[in-house]
């Protein structure tokens, strides 16, 4: 599974691979669009959002987040897969975007490779184990151990199929061998209103959608994904911790259309790099309960490749279809 550790080979490289550039910089002339393809307010939007303000100053320009929404993120993936590779018109994607996606639908009328720049990785995101306060279980083996003996007891929220909630679930139910009855929801908002409110026992959230209400006391975290405790969170055991090797992570990264020259690309790559390293700006994606990351073009291209089979095989273990 996807972790910081796992990460570092491609990081490790990180500061001789900007000493290395050689080729002129390139400055905008207007301003910046960064597409989003999920409603404003969603976990995607809020980290475009604090990438944008972030780089504004160094690039000169106005960063502006527009949103697109439908096709589970494919509409603004296609708008800036066709859109001049001037450097003005990027596209914040994900784990879901351009690699889920991938293996989900049939007919998609671009390639998440072929027809993307990627620019830079920017963020690894975690889950919580998420409960009703109600909730009698205190560690993840008590979880499993009620699991095992009671299956499809449980019920377990999740956003869609192969949303980040519904792969977290998934992969945790093939690693404990235990089995909820998933119920799906529009949005993962919509999942964790009704675990607050206990119509559902658990959902596996992305630690941005879900920490307001753990710390508001709705919900109840018993651990999370992460393959370390989280820095914001120390005293929340990991997964890894009852369940050794589980660890789930999703990510968010900056694609351009394929075709923007290397001059445009690096550009990029450097002020998000470089931003993401900033303290304030890691505060706030800690904050929102990101691993801010920051990478080359090279490294973020050779990661998503990666990326592409893993994911495939979370598609299988998780039986996520398109309807």
């Amino acid at each position: 599974m996807l972790t910081r550790r796992s990460l570092a080979p491609l990081l490790a490289a990180f500061p001789s691979a900007l000493a290395a550039q050689s080729t002129p910089v390139w400055n905008p002339d207007r301003p910046i669009r960064f597409l989003v393809g999920f409603a404003a307010g969603g976990s995607t939007d809020t980290t475009a959002r604090v990438v944008a303000q972030a780089i504004t100053a160094g690039m000169g320009q106005p960063v502006l987040v527009e949103n697109r929404t439908g096709a589970a993120g494919n509409i603004a993936s296609e708008y800036v897969a066709r859109s001049a590779p001037d450097g003005h018109t990027l596209v914040v994607g994900s784990m879901g975007t351009h690699a889920t996606n991938a293996a989900l639908y049939r007919n998609m009328s671009f390639d998440v490779v072929r027809d993307f720049a990627p620019i830079s990785l920017v963020a690894l995101s975690s889950s919580l184990v998420a409960l009703h306060p109600a909730q009698p279980f205190r560690r993840i083996s008590e979880l499993i151990a009620f699991a095992r003996a009671n299956p499809g007891k449980l019920n377990c929220g999740i956003a869609g199929a192969g949303s980040s909630q519904h792969f977290a679930a998934a992969t945790f139910e093939h690693a404990a061998n235990v089995r909820f009855t998933q119920v799906s929801f529009r949005g993962g908002a919509p999942a964790m209103a009704e675990l607050a409110s206990g119509r559902i026992d658990v959902v596996f959230s992305p630690v941005v959608e879900a920490i307001e209400l753990v710390r508001g006391g709705q919900v109840r975290a018993l651990a999370i994904t992460r393959a370390q405790r989280s820095p914001q969170l120390p005293d929340l055991p990991t997964v890894a911790e009852d369940l050794p090797g589980y660890t789930f992570a999703s990510w968010l990264g900056v694609f351009a259309p394929a075709g923007t020259p290397a001059p445009i690309v690096e550009r990029f790559s450097r002020e998000i790099a470089a931003a993401m390293r900033r303290p304030e700006v890691r505060a706030r994606m800690e904050m929102l309960g990101y691993e801010a990351v920051g990478s080359t073009a090279e490294e973020f291209a050779t990661f998503q490749r990666a990326e592409l089979p893993r994911v495939t095989e979370m598609v299988r273990i998780s039986g996520a279809v398109v309807e």
